[in-house]
């Protein structure tokens, strides 16, 4: 019972969209009287939970808050000059305001419906340009997920694309960041690539033939090396160069395509992306052209509209890794948009001239540090720097407690102290350091560098258009919001993406990501620094492990692919572990999440396919062959629950049984754990590993398509085989942080301390609730493709479009239309060809899911218009949706039907107007026509 002196505003009742009273109205309309009588006609009773999760009592916002407040004070806040690819940096506040805290921003989905995508597709387009034009490369992607995976890609892009060389060897060189290397030893031994690693002025191109390289400039030392003659003799044995670069030096010092890179990856933090104990931060990757149409991830390229207008679209769209399944080269299906467009706008505002006064100003400081310290007697590396200075022949333990006792961090390495100086360095800072080396401030000696000599990069960059027109504050705060309001968020309206849950998430959860006791601290500080994270991920641990069901978590996945992939290897592992190595074949029923496949393959598995039956279930008897067929070789099965249809599948606990009674491991899916959450759990039904998508079940916004966080869960028996620290050789590290992107994990931190086990139930049955509830509004109108034994649905449906052929009518002209509604389209095409797949989450209001059916109804009713003849079936609203504000104020109208039908299709579009701001783009002429970087100003001429 609640104390009557209690907080009266509940989180639950914020965040769940439907009232008590709507409830129940809907679950009349359903013919229920309770939601349990709903959730019983849904769910199996054979794998219901039995008693409540064991989870904390449930906090107000304010309480919750500040019970994270007392745990982020217990991370302590030292500078740190750590370095090794992560530097302090500073995050002017037009941006942190304005995009990393506002959720016209960070709650956009990945950009697939480009005309209403049309301001982030802009902003990540000069992120493309940023990195081509600092890196020297022809062609840059949209994100990858950190260095140390963006180093792995590009292992992987040099292996499929090297056609001349026929060795199976990649050399990595030893000066490279120790994190890069440990997920490349990870990545190499299932892709069957052969890893070496040791010092590149010594290495033997004759005696030891490889694909390609991978070295890092600067070093993780800090030092800048000249390897024009390395690059080369790697060209000339055949061999494809990657460099791992810091974007910051790139800005003062020489970039690799002058020496020789063909690939170059590394990581965009340092322009304005807190340090957030290692992420999340957008890396990138940039490449020469040939190698365009192999590179991993997303590019956004520049297309034309229907009437020839320019307009942003991700390019090469089928590219996405998880659409070509088993024949994927790589798992990816996320990036790091929102930090990415942060970078962006940061390199907008600073402009070239603004980066070079940074880049030189933190040469200087290294500089100045670095002559202060030969003054005073010390031995320093006299190797060319950008940043770092490295102090030789000292005792590490006196200075690191000297340090210490200034609340400050160095690297220590090989006897060596090394300060990796970054750009909110201070005097003061420097004024510290010379102290613990015996000097005073008055020793400061001064540099007035005005290049980095003998790499001082030559020539003009960055001359484009957007880097050079919003260096005031007022003008970039009007770019981003021009930027904001040519896309639609969540602060617009639903966005019903089955298989993607796109819920509220809420202010009280997104306070705690900028608060400054977590976003400045080093991933590699030391622990005893950074006790309030230790605390929240032991809490987050134990939570997620008791609502999955499992016996221990891993947070160091930092995307439901990295996630997927982990699960995996983990399975592989234990199978190694048990002198089972031969287990390499994986089952995967052919309705699976596309990164299934891919996760399985890049794990060193051979996929074997699993039918489903008509009514979209797991084929039991398919499946019991194809295990017994396979006994002594089963790995495991990937398995989604509910199914992709939508379906709570009864046979789940059985399926199961079959594969551990072949010797198998049960792999589920977590991307529909919305509809399990404290109503089943996969650890009771069988499951031996699970990812989690804490971007979808748990809150974390999608911000645009990244970040997000894909931890593991795990029973006991696969514990010792989840990913490790990547300082840890062997460790299995499948991330460049230890453990992910630990900044936005407060996000679920607080969702599950304000919602609690009774709310966390209460938030799946409305999910499950909203989704039935539109489905039964709908079936009228349109089939729904599946359903479970009961006649219920799971937390999403699939309407049947493909009867709309018939009328000339296909998806894509439906979802095209709903941004006229105001609207972003439900997934489309997916799992089946000509369906749309609908997912209403638990924070939808029952007055927007109303919405959203009558937009759905009023395009039926266009279509039977087009079948009685009143509108032609080639021009009619939906073939020449969506309709911007410039279509429909044009002097010449030669439609058959009104403007206002046209742009206020439905009554609420009168009070309240989204304009698409294009029309519909031509999807093959981008492809034909590539182009994914900004014009030089000499273009405008």
């Amino acid at each position: 019972m609640t104390h009557p002196l209690a907080l009266t505003d509940s989180f639950v009742r914020r965040h769940v969209g439907p009232s008590d009273a709507e409830v129940s109205e809907m679950l009349a309309e359903l013919g229920f009287s309770t939601l349990e009588e709903l959730i019983t006609k849904t769910i199996p009773n054979d794998i219901r939970v039995k008693k409540p999760l064991n989870l904390p009592t449930p906090l107000a916002e304010v309480e919750a808050l500040e019970a994270l407040r007392v745990i982020a004070a217990k991370n302590q806040e030292f500078r740190s000059f750590i370095g090794m690819g992560y530097n302090a940096c500073i995050t002017p506040g037009v941006i942190q305001r304005n995009i990393l805290e506002n959720p016209g921003w960070y709650t956009q989905y990945t950009p697939y419906q480009a005309e209403i995508a049309q301001g982030r597709l802009e902003a990540l387009f000069n992120f493309q340009t940023l990195v081509a034009e600092l890196t020297g490369l022809e062609i840059a992607n949209a994100s990858l997920l950190d260095e140390a995976t963006a180093a792995a890609e590009a292992m992987a892009l040099a292996h499929r694309a090297n056609r001349k060389s026929k060795s199976n060897m990649f050399f990595a060189a030893s000066n490279c960041h120790p994190q890069t290397l440990a997920v490349l030893e990870t990545r190499a031994k299932y892709l069957g690539v052969e890893l070496t690693i040791g010092d590149w002025e010594s290495f033997d191109f004759e005696a030891t033939p490889v694909f390609g390289v991978l070295l890092q400039y600067p070093s993780t030392y800090g030092r800048l090396l000249t390897y024009d003659d390395f690059t080369a003799q790697a060209h000339a044995h055949n061999a494809i160069v990657t460099v791992a670069s810091d974007l910051m030096a790139l800005v003062a010092v020489r970039p690799p395509s002058e020496f020789g890179a063909d690939i170059v990856v590394g990581s965009t933090q340092r322009f304005g992306v807190p340090l957030g104990f290692g992420g999340p931060h957008a890396a990138y990757m940039a490449c020469k052209d040939e190698f365009k149409r192999q590179i991993p991830g997303r590019i956004v390229g520049q297309s034309v509209t229907v009437d020839g207008k320019p307009a942003w679209r991700l390019a090469l769209q089928t590219r996405e890794q998880h659409i070509r399944r088993e024949k994927a080269t790589s798992n990816i299906c996320t990036a790091q948009v929102l930090l990415a467009v942060i970078a962006s706008m940061y390199a907008c505002y600073h402009g070239p001239e603004g980066l070079k006064a940074i880049a030189l100003r933190i040469h200087r400081l290294a500089d100045s540090l670095a002559a202060s310290l030969k003054a005073l007697g010390h031995t320093v590396d006299e190797t060319p720097t950008f940043d770092t200075v490295r102090v030789l022949d000292v005792d590490t333990a006196t200075v690191v407690s000297k340090l210490a006792a200034k609340r400050m961090n160095a690297r220590v390495s090989e006897g060596t102290v090394l300060f990796a100086l970054d750009e909110a360095t201070t005097i003061e800072d420097l004024h510290n350091i010379l102290e613990v080396f015996g000097g005073k401030p008055s020793d400061l000696v001064v540099s007035q560098a005005t290049e980095v000599a003998g790499f001082a990069r030559t020539g003009s960059f960055l001359t484009q258009e957007c880097f050079n027109l919003y260096h005031s504050e007022s003008e970039l705060l009007r770019y981003m919001k021009r930027l904001e309001s040519r896309d639609l968020s969540l602060t617009t309206s639903m966005i019903p993406l089955g298989s993607c849950t796109m819920k509220l998430n809420a202010t009280a959860e997104m306070f705690p990501v900028t608060w400054k006791e977590f976003g400045q601290v080093h991933p590699y500080a030391p622990a005893e620094q950074t006790q309030g994270y230790a605390a929240m991920f032991a809490d987050l641990e134990t939570w997620l492990s008791e609502i999955t069901g499992m016996d221990a978590t891993s947070l160091q996945p930092n995307a439901g692919s990295q996630g997927e992939y982990a699960g995996m290897l983990a399975i592989r592992r234990y199978h190694e572990a048990q002198g089972q190595s031969q287990r390499t074949i994986c089952l995967i029923p052919d309705s699976a999440h596309g990164t299934n496949p891919a996760s399985a393959i890049m794990a060193g598995m051979e996929v074997v396919v699993v039918k489903c039956d008509e009514r979209g279930n797991v084929d039991m008897a398919d499946l019991a062959t194809k295990a017994a067929a396979h006994a002594d070789k089963l790995a495991a099965v990937m398995v989604t629950y509910p199914s992709t249809h939508g379906v709570f599948e009864r046979e789940i606990s059985r399926l199961c049984e079959v594969v551990h009674a072949h010797g198998g491991q049960v792999y589920l899916d977590g991307a529909n754990m919305n509809a399990q959450v404290a109503l089943c759990r996969p650890g009771d039904f069988g499951a031996d590993v699970c990812h989690l998508n804490l971007h979808k079940t748990f809150c974390i916004p999608h911000g645009g398509g990244g970040p997000g966080m894909g931890p593991i869960c795990v029973k006991a028996h696969l514990a010792p085989h989840v990913p490790g620290n990547p300082m840890e050789r062997h460790s299995g590290a499948v991330s460049a942080a230890p453990y992910g992107s630990p900044s936005i994990l407060p996000i679920p931190w607080m969702y599950i301390r304000m919602l609690g086990a009774e709310g966390l139930k209460h938030a799946t049955e409305v999910a499950i609730l909203n989704a039935n509830y539109m489905a039964h509004r709908l079936q009228e109108h349109f089939p729904i493709l599946y359903r479970g034994d009961e006649g219920q649905v799971a937390h999403e449906f699939i309407l049947d479009m493909r009867g709309l052929k018939a009328s000339g009518i296909e998806v894509v002209d439906i979802a095209k239309r709903l941004m006229d509604y105001g609207f972003h389209a439900p997934t489309m095409s997916w799992p089946v060809a000509g369906t749309i797949m609908v997912e209403p989450t638990e924070s939808e209001s029952k007055m927007e899911l109303d919405r959203l059916v009558e937009a759905f109804i009023g395009i039926k009713g266009e279509v039977d218009a087009i079948d009685a003849g009143t509108y032609p079936r080639d021009n009619n609203p939906l073939k020449n949706a969506p309709h911007p504000a410039y279509v429909v104020m044009a002097s010449e109208w030669t439609h058959s039907y009104s403007r206002e039908v046209a742009a206020y299709p439905a009554k609420w579009t009168t009070e309240h107007k989204y304009w698409p701001p294009v029309r519909r783009i031509d999807d093959a002429y981008g492809d034909r026509n590539l182009v994914c970087a900004c014009p030089p100003m000499s273009a405008y001429e």
